[in-house]
């Protein structure tokens, strides 16, 4: 079975799952919808689908699923839509940015019965992937504590921050979400400090640029998180987790592993300048892991419930934040 998919959303990351699509045998991009012309037209010429409106993907019977990299304000409208029309959907994260919303938005999924993936596109990477398998396999004993870094290499732009629902609901929730993946229990306590180092104007919004976080779980096994929207070194991504018989980690990758040794010492490339290029694997490997659930009509993992469970922890370290203390995880 060929699965048929629409692209909803032709901007960066729309670009990113289009490369994806088209790199996997079992999978078509059919149609593309944005709202600016020019965007659909460079995905229509470049992976050859056709430009279509929302309306009319929703109504095509050579759909079976979308893929929505629309703004983060239409997701839950958009998931409820193609949900009720009979389509799969994978949809970028967050679902949105009221938890309320998220729940209501799940409840309509899961009385569709339609499947839902949640694009946590790390979970997928296959050196995040290998700390999670020697985890699995028990080589290093049951998990005690887990150190996830996520630096950008500058920050994003006015026009995003202003929308993006802050740096815990837009950055720091793929490391909620890997904390959960490596943890092996689910956070019950959080606490969050945040602070404005990076550009003033970024405060100036109302948003932060520096964040760390530490989770912990009933057993006691927790997780710290350290997010900085400037790495002057490139895309700094890295997680080690330490058990009872040992430790596994996952370094930064570069485009090219050399090392080169000279009078002035050793040198190495640097890193990857960005998501596009580090995660290049992940997100082929993300699609693939979708496109077999439409396939087989199973459910898809990471799930809504995964990216509630995420926005759980984002809306958690805000109260941390705010009250200057420890805070509760509110769950359903």
């Amino acid at each position: 079975m060929t699965v048929r998919l629409g692209l909803l959303g032709a901007g960066r990351i729309g670009k990113v799952h289009a490369r994806a699509i088209s790199g996997n045998g079992g999978a078509k991009l059919v149609a593309v919808a944005d709202a600016f012309a020019d965007a659909a037209a460079a995905i229509s010429r470049d992976y050859g689908a056709e430009i279509r409106g929302i309306d009319e993907i929703e109504a095509s019977s050579d759909i079976d699923a979308v893929v929505i990299c629309a703004p983060t304000d239409t997701h839950a409208d958009l998931i409820e839509r193609f949900a009720k029309a009979g389509k799969a959907i994978f949809c970028e994260k967050p679902i949105d940015l009221d938890i309320a919303r998220v729940r209501a938005c799940l409840g309509i999924v899961e009385e569709a019965g339609a499947v839902l993936m949640v694009g946590f596109n790390r979970r997928f990477d296959p050196h995040f992937s290998a700390v999670r398998a020697a985890i699995d396999e028990g080589r290093i004993g049951n998990v005690e504590m887990v150190q996830i870094t996520s630096r950008d290499p500058g920050p994003p732009p006015a026009s995003y921050i202003k929308s993006s629902g802050g740096i815990l609901r837009d950055m720091t929730i793929h490391d909620f979400d890997m904390a959960r993946f490596l943890l092996g229990e689910e956070p019950n306590m959080v606490f969050a400090t945040a602070s404005v180092l990076v550009d003033p104007g970024i405060g100036g919004l109302g948003d932060h640029d520096s964040v760390s976080v530490v989770l912990t779980t009933p057993s006691g096994r927790h997780c710290s998180i350290s997010n900085s929207r400037r790495a002057t070194y490139g895309y700094d991504q890295r997680v080690e987790v330490h058990g009872s018989k040992g430790m596994v980690a996952a370094e930064n990758q570069r485009p090219v592993s050399i090392e080169m040794a000279t009078a002035e010492g050793y040198t190495r490339p640097p890193l990857h300048d960005f998501f596009m290029t580090r995660y290049i694997e992940a997100y082929a490997a993300e699609m693939a892991a979708f496109v077999a659930a439409v396939s087989s009509r199973s459910a898809a993992m990471p799930s809504g419930r995964d990216g509630l469970a995420a926005l759980a922890l984002a809306d958690a370290a805000y109260r941390s934040i705010a009250e200057g203390r420890a805070v509760a995880v509110e769950r359903d």
